[in-house]
């Protein structure tokens, strides 16, 4: 029998395996009341009991969706916008929907928490433990519309150190049943599937995706979820459990040795806004190379428990140096080629593709874990790369579109829109914006327009009345004149000089030139007829 045999490595579903999940009889309402809140920031309201219906009636059709794509052989994930756009929120008119889309990666962790609890199942702490005592690598291969509301349940837990690999199906766009998941898990842990277990709590999903994937040893631990499957399933596992205590007992009583093989409302009148550069605006930025250093260091841990011939932290950040190189003559080239005409949107990097370029610098050997901790690691490297102090001023400013009834949209090219999110909440501005456009969730860099005009779009924005606040020419200036807006407003202190401001002026790509983000606040004040709310 394969269970005789000890795996060189072990595979773990989240859900039914290392938490069992309860539903909150209270969570559909505070989860609505959530939404509404977040609705109203941008100016939308909705009734408790429309969106606790739309969001019943999505969750249902999400359902139907999972289990009609456990037919097929390789099915992909839905992105974090359908999840929310095209299934919980689908009923909304189109502005607040894109609202909800520009924080669908945190409203969907917010979703998970919100609607159950999560349980560390009995037995799981031991497994772990036994695991970490016998050099056994573990992984996760878990589907899931909120990576990241796992990797934080983990870290709450003090579970995440037991794992060598966290593979989440929204993070890599693929989910089970299909193989790759698995061997993308047992490639990042230097294994091969029949060197693994794999560890469910489904037939239709885990045991069909641990059998097409020709893991070593398929198990269930039983879950609410376990003894029936949507549809007959042609595979059966080799052993299910109560709980992981029992897949402990036989993980320990396993010898040593190679294991076997086997329709949109109508729209809304426009109105007046702010939209707002963060980086060079909302905060200025030094590098700080000794927390790179760190982080690079860090992975060189990581990597070095699971391969013997892991690189150096030196080695490590050497080939982010040199992949940030590789990205920055890529934006200068993709620029160039949006202002001659040649391409219509410039293209945001991806992470994935940064950190291939950095593991291709180390050789290719670490493909699959680079592959799997993409997104996880852009947004360390977002944190690490700078620190950011806030600009004198924002918040003032913030307070007068308040007050003046102006919603604000944070318009920002950034490798990680959640760094942007958690250096604005840090800073408390966090209430006074209705929405984060980041170009890394939406895939265009300003000064394409699509950025600008999903701005827009969500803030309801009249282009002849609305304000832009930039510190570049190009990027910020351009793009929002490209994009019909009036009010084109760069600031000074930034990563542009005060010459090139002043050209920007001149040129009329700027409308004005602020030493202050307060300068603004006169502005605005001036510009709007009184009793009309009208900006020229």
């Amino acid at each position: 029998m394969t269970l005789h045999r000890r795996p060189q490595g072990l595979l773990l579903d989240f859900g039914g395996v290392i938490f069992e999940t309860r539903k909150r009889p209270e969570g559909p309402l505070e989860l609505a009341h959530h939404v509404r809140a977040l609705l109203e920031g941008g100016g939308y309201e909705f009734g408790v009991d429309t969106l606790m219906t739309s969001m019943a009636a999505g969750r249902a059709a999400l359902r139907h969706w999972k289990h009609a794509s456990s037919r097929r052989p390789e099915p992909t994930e839905l992105s974090h916008h359908e999840v929310v756009g095209e299934f919980l929120l689908a009923d909304l008119p189109e502005g607040a929907r894109r609202l909800a889309i520009a924080e669908a990666a945190e409203l969907l962790a917010t979703v998970s928490v919100t609607l159950s609890d999560h349980i560390v199942r009995p037995g799981i702490v031991e497994l772990l433990e036994f695991c970490r005592d016998e050099a056994i690598p573990v992984g996760i291969v878990s589907n899931a519309h909120a990576g990241l509301c796992h990797r934080r349940l983990l870290d709450e837990h003090g579970l995440a150190d037991h794992f060598g690999v966290q593979v989440y199906s929204d993070e890599v766009g693929i989910r089970k049943p299909n193989p790759r998941m698995i061997e993308l898990a047992t490639e990042a842990l230097g294994l091969t599937p029949a060197e693994t277990w794999y560890v469910g709590d489904t037939q239709d999903r885990d045991v069909v995706a641990g059998r097409r994937a020709g893991v070593g040893a398929m198990v269930l631990t039983r879950s609410k979820h376990t003894d029936n499957p949507p549809f007959a399933v042609p595979y059966v596992a080799d052993a299910v459990f109560d709980d992981p205590r029992g897949l402990l007992d036989t993980l320990a009583a396993a010898k040593p040795g190679p294991p076997l093989r086997i329709a949109p409302s109508a729209a809304p009148a426009l109105r007046p806004a702010l939209l707002i550069d963060h980086g060079g605006v909302i905060s200025t930025s030094k590098p700080t190379p000794a927390a790179l250093d760190a982080f690079a260091g860090d992975i060189a841990g990581r990597l070095g428990q699971l391969h013997d011939d892991a690189p150096s932290p030196a080695t490590i950040r050497a080939a982010i140096d040199r992949a940030r190189e590789r990205h920055g003559n890529n934006k200068r080239a993709w620029l160039s080629q949006f202002r001659s005409g040649d391409i219509e949107t410039i293209p945001e990097l991806r992470p994935h593709d940064f950190w291939a370029d950095v593991d291709a610098a180390l050789g290719s050997r670490f493909s699959a874990w680079f592959f799997a901790e993409a997104t996880d690691l852009m947004v360390r490297f977002a944190r690490a790369k700078t620190a950011r102090t806030l600009r004198p001023g924002i918040g003032e400013l913030f307070a007068a579109c308040r007050r003046r009834g102006l919603g604000i949209v944070v318009v920002s090219n950034t490798v990680s829109g959640r760094v942007v999110r958690s250096e604005c909440a840090r800073h408390g501005l966090d209430a006074d914006v209705a929405a984060f456009v980041c170009s890394d969730e939406i895939g265009a860099r300003k000064p394409s327009p699509t950025i600008f005009h999903e701005a827009l779009t969500i803030a309801q924005a009249d282009p002849d009345r609305t304000w832009f606040l930039g510190d570049k020419p190009i990027n910020d200036a351009d793009g929002a004149r490209a994009a019909g807006i009036t009010n084109r407003v760069l600031i000074r202190g930034g990563s542009t000089d005060d010459a090139a401001l002043d050209r920007a002026l001149i040129e009329g790509s700027a409308t004005h030139v602020v030493d202050s983000p307060t300068e603004l606040i006169d502005l605005i004040a001036a510009a709007i007829t009184p009793g009309k709310e009208r900006v020229s």
